[in-house]
């Protein structure tokens, strides 16, 4: 009797740990390699060539998300030190075939897009709502350009995307050992 239930405890045992093996790993598809290019350490730049900031973009949680870590640089501030700091995770949400930005940062700017590849920018878009009731949409363009930058173009529209205004326009450039 204890052999006849050994052999199928003993063969559920080898499945349960062959079949994992056999699944192909999450978030492996192109679909989810589609952002990689903004991956690295970078100084940012304003279109004048100066230091806006530094911002780190690595990828988390087994390869399935981006973070983003940004940080003014101190002349990019009225008060003089590096005081704007923000954050956002980016994934590729599989069910809705899209990417997805959740982006924070301290002055309380919560901002969440989506969105996809686009003639091979990363373009992505949402709407916030003010305090006093103002709907703003928001669309920021990520291009990666053959010299190994990023152009990241963040615009916004207050009359429901009839009309767009850039407010900001910056390079990334891998980042130099010499920045503070």
């Amino acid at each position: 009797m204890l052999v006849r239930f050994a052999a199928p405890v003993l063969t559920f045992s080898v499945l349960a740990s062959v079949s994992p093996a056999m699944k192909a790993a999450p978030c492996e598809g192109p679909e989810y390699r589609a952002f990689d290019f903004w991956i690295g350490e970078w100084d940012v730049h304003r279109p004048d060539g100066s230091l806006a900031g530094t911002n780190r973009i690595e990828k988390v949680y087994g390869g399935c998300a981006l973070r983003e870590t940004y940080a003014a640089a101190a002349a990019a501030t009225a008060q003089g030190a590096a005081s704007y700091r923000g954050e956002s995770l980016n994934a590729y949400d599989a069910g809705r075939k899209v990417w997805h930005q959740t982006w924070v940062d301290n002055s309380g700017l919560l901002l969440l897009l989506d969105g996809g590849i686009e003639d091979g920018k990363m373009v992505l878009g949402g709407t916030t709502l003010a305090a006093d009731g103002t709907v703003t949409r928001h669309r920021i363009t990520w291009t990666p350009s053959a010299d190994g930058t990023v152009r990241q173009h963040g615009e916004s529209s207050e009359d429901g995307g009839a009309s767009w205004v850039t407010r900001y326009d910056l390079t990334y450039r891998p980042r130099s050992p010499e920045t503070p």
